[in-house]
């Protein structure tokens, strides 16, 4: 054990299920408690951030193992678990181990040294593994096979069905697949990172060698094969008999057998005329966490090109095996992946839930959510960039606040940049890509707008993380239409959602603002919940001008009008508005907090929360994934809840509500309170100022903190607890009454409409 470890060894011990550190109170003049020279610095009072983030994972996982939501749904939530723990491990774990392997002692808020927090993690994540198989085994998959979905084993299906898969095999995946064998004459062959491959082991008799070949799966070939597609003509009169004595709208059944089962099966073809003695599936994740000190590359497009291939060959972080893959092959790919045993992660199959998804190309609408379409905001119903003079008149007139998915991406900051791309009044269009889709209707925009003789700038973020690749590519489309491109900023990532529209109105240039919580991605805007302020307001235009001076030009801007900035502004400002609301509850004034984001990090910011809690403030926050601080500590936190809300959006929009003894102020923006968005970040949040915005601001809020049936509750040891309704209350599920709202609000438009 080293030296920093053994100080820290208590504080491990004391901490390591999350638990609560006790907390010395003494009474106050009035009664009531507060900590005894309380160290808001000690590590027992902030939780960890990677466990943390796993507890998040755990929330995620119950959604598949929760029998309320459709079947195809928890499918879904299998997948995303996947996914979010790929990510996981890539960036967090990999992070850890590079600590590790530097010989970073320092201590984590929470008190642990980077290979405690390790070694935690892999435990918990072991764990969270274990369930997900469990979940698909236990209860998803035997949920599929009573609605007539079934997944199967090779030796389920009968001597015909194997052969045609046999032939389809021979016919559609052999050709595609590419045997590597590992020998004296060859390398241990290269294995891409999530990419799932088998270990083939084969002899050619009794005295020769055992030699070691992985065979990729291919990823361009379906994970599932359906059965039935490939038995042939001789079973379609039977299939076509059978459909017609089906009750009327009832599904026929059917069968899949997973790619990987199809290729073991008939590996035979793939080394013939010698001895196949075992197959077994593994998978690998390799760290993303791979830098480069940008002061002294000689660009920054060379450097993301850089980390890009150093992250294909990084360091390996966890290894993925099938159960019951013989000791030999587990210590072979161990040794030659360098991956120590806490890494190695022996699992049933599937190793990957992704695979899953194809099972939505059925038609199963009764298995699925009841599907959503997003509605066309008011303000903007019936506007387009055919008459973009109406689309700016409307925002002029007064701001426009639009909340996505329940609004139209498409409809809302689609058609306002549409507008600006058409319009021949308007003289410049500027805007922050931080992620965006690969065929991006919005860059798209942008090319015409610069067609079309406007100046465009824009801000691509390349440096964000798994969106290198695609930032890249829109970078050099973008250069070759002539546009201004900006590419990030040394040491900060560019993480801002704004876009500004500069237009010729009268004589006079006038500033019409887009802030936002969510990336300018019409794909996630489907799924993730964000909101997005239209202004003209001349002082949040002039901010943006100076927002993007800072981008594209040598300006170290520190002040601004109204919009905080970081990492200028933002971190102070937070900062003195909580301690507003401190100073209003010690006078006995009305003091209130509610603040959504989608982590709370920062550990001073959580320190302000607990100074703030201590006076008096009651505090609400909904926090949908990692969170240090702890609620509900007598004398210290009892004024703080803390909630996280997981359902069939994603909740990714950031609201901050400050009472003000009456006077409030609210806030929207793309900035959590994590170190890395308050410091390292350039990120924009903006005041909303209309009342009827903050109603529906309020609206939203009320609907997350009245939630019975998605919002998970957070006690003082860091565990979460999902509310239930009571036998005899109502059920409240947020995104269901912000859907029936936008619903009733698209009715009461139309209605103005006719009636106009």
């Amino acid at each position: 054990m080293s030296d920093d470890e053994a100080r820290s060894g208590d504080s491990q011990a004391r901490q390591d299920s999350q638990t609560t550190a006790p907390v010395r109170v003494r009474e106050r003049g009035d009664g009531e408690s507060t900590p005894a020279d309380a160290d808001l610095t000690d590590p027992a009072l902030y939780l960890n951030r990677e466990l943390s983030e796993l507890a998040f994972h755990e929330r995620v996982l119950h959604e598949a193992v929760d029998d309320r939501n459709p079947l195809f749904e928890r499918v879904k939530f299998l997948s995303i678990l996947t996914s979010n723990l790929d990510e996981f491990f890539m960036k967090r774990v990999g992070g850890l181990k590079q600590q590790m392997a530097a010989g970073v002692s320092e201590l984590s808020p929470d008190g642990r040294t980077p290979s405690r927090q390790w070694s935690l993690v892999l435990d918990r994540a072991r764990d969270l593994l274990d369930r997900q198989s469990a979940c698909f085994h236990d209860l998803v998959r035997p949920a599929l096979a009573d609605a007539g979905i079934e997944i199967v084993g090779y030796d389920d299906l009968a001597p015909d069905e194997r052969a045609a898969l046999r032939d389809y095999f021979e016919a559609s995946v052999l050709p595609t697949l590419t045997p590597l064998t590992f020998d004296p004459a060859h390398p241990f062959p290269f294995i891409s990172n999530l990419s799932l491959s088998l270990a083939v082991r084969t002899t050619e008799g009794d005295d020769e060698p055992t030699k070691f070949s992985r065979v990729k799966v291919p990823g361009n070939r379906p994970r599932l094969v359906n059965v039935d597609e490939r038995v042939g003509d001789a079973n379609e009169a039977t299939d076509a008999d059978a459909s017609t004595s089906e009750s009327a709208g009832s599904a026929a059944p059917v069968r899949f057998v997973p790619l990987v089962a199809v290729i073991e099966r008939n590996i035979d073809l793939l080394f013939p005329n010698v001895e196949v003695i075992d197959t077994s599936a593994f998978r690998v994740t390799r760290n993303a966490e791979v830098r480069r000190n940008e002061e002294v590359a000689e660009g920054l497009i060379a450097t993301i090109e850089d980390v890009l291939r150093q992250r294909r060959f990084a360091t390996v972080v966890r290894l993925e095996v099938q159960s019951g893959t013989p000791e030999a092959v587990r210590d072979l790919l161990a040794e030659q992946l360098d991956v120590d045993d806490p890494e190695v992660f022996e699992r049933d199959l599937p190793l990957d839930y992704g695979a899953l998804t194809s099972l939505f190309d059925l038609d199963r609408p009764e298995l699925e959510v009841q599907p959503w379409t997003p509605q066309p905001h008011p303000r903007f119903a019936g506007r387009s960039a055919d008459d973009p003079e109406s689309v700016f008149a409307e925002i002029a007139r007064k701001d426009v606040l639009v909340h996505h998915p329940y609004h139209s991406f498409t409809g809302t900051v689609g058609t306002f940049l549409a507008a600006a791309a058409a319009d021949p009044d308007v003289l410049a269009i500027k805007a922050t890509i931080y992620r965006t889709a690969p065929d991006s209707e919005v860059i798209e925009t942008l090319i015409e707008a610069a067609k079309n003789g406007k100046q465009v700038a824009v801000m691509v973020e390349l440096k964000a993380r798994f969106d290198e690749e695609n930032n890249l590519r829109w970078v050099r489309r973008l250069e070759e239409e002539g546009i201004h491109v900006a590419y990030g900023t040394i040491g900060l990532k560019t993480h801002s959602k704004t876009a500004l529209v500069v237009r010729e109105e009268d004589d006079e240039v006038r500033l019409y603002s887009h802030v936002a919580t969510g990336n300018y991605h019409s794909q996630t805007a489907k799924l993730y919940t964000d909101l997005g302020l239209f202004t003209a307001d001349p002082d949040i235009g002039h901010d943006l001008v100076r927002l993007f001076n800072f981008f594209t030009g040598h300006s170290r801007q520190e002040t601004y009008r109204k919009l905080l900035v970081a990492p200028t502004s933002l971190r102070e400002e937070m900062t003195r508005l909580v301690r507003r609301e401190a100073d209003h509850a010690r006078a006995g004034r009305d003091a209130r907090i509610v603040a959504k984001m989608n982590s709370l990090e920062d550990p001073a910011m959580v320190r302000e929360l607990y100074e703030a809690s201590m006076a008096g403030v009651d505090i609400d926050l909904v926090v949908r994934g990692i969170c240090r601080l702890r609620p509900g500590i007598d004398g210290l936190s009892e004024n703080v809840s803390v909630s996280s809300v997981v359902g069939r959006f994603l909740e990714h929009s950031r609201i901050f509500y400050f009472e003000n003894a009456g006077d409030p102020d609210y806030y929207v923006g793309s900035a959590d309170w994590m170190t890395r968005n308050l410091d390292r970040r350039v990120e924009a949040v903006a005041p909303v100022e209309d009342p009827e915005h903050r109603a529906e601001l309020d609206a939203v809020l009320d609907a997350l903190l009245s939630d019975n049936r998605r919002r998970w509750v957070m006690d003082a040891d860091g565990r979460y607890q999902q509310l239930r309704p009571t036998d005899d209350a109502q059920e409240v599920e947020a995104h269901t009454v912000l859907m029936n709202r936008a619903l009733a609000e698209t009715h009461r438009s139309k209605n103005g409409d006719h009636e106009s």
